[in-house]
């Protein structure tokens, strides 16, 4: 793919992500989420706001701050209770996070992705501005 094409010209990698994340939502719903399952939610959520910095989105600050603020009280919650339990709430406000980022998805070339990508990743290395997860009770891992 050309890094100027827009991510959702070739729709394959697009919807592959859209159903893992939406897989992972489902697990979270059911109470059947592990650990990968939260990590795809927490890669969404800085990806999102990767994507925001670069400038997609940003007026729609507030909804990402839900979503994180929804994530690591549910991650909070299983370190003490050993499951990912989501309140309904939290599912209200990490489905509005999704909805944010499969619109930012829509309109990002795949240049903007690899940025954001590398900045998540930078972010990781350096622990700054990321969700990540704490060390977590083996029945979750």
């Amino acid at each position: 793919m050309d890094s100027v094409t827009y991510l959702n010209t070739n729709n394959f990698p697009l919807v592959d992500l859209k159903i893992k994340n939406s897989a992972a939502m489902y697990a979270l719903t059911h109470g059947t989420a592990k650990k990968h399952d939260i990590d795809k939610l927490i890669a969404m959520c800085n990806v999102t706001e990767a994507l925001m910095d670069m400038g997609n989105g940003k007026e729609y600050h507030a909804i990402f701050m839900d979503g994180k603020c929804a994530i690591l009280a549910i991650v909070d919650r299983a370190g003490k209770h050993g499951r990912f339990t989501p309140t309904g709430p939290e599912i209200s406000m990490l489905n509005t996070l999704m909805e944010l980022h499969d619109a930012q998805l829509n309109v990002i070339t795949v240049k903007d992705m690899e940025q954001a990508i590398r900045t998540v990743q930078t972010r990781i290395k350096h622990r700054h501005k990321v969700v990540s997860l704490p060390k977590l009770p083996k029945e979750l891992v």
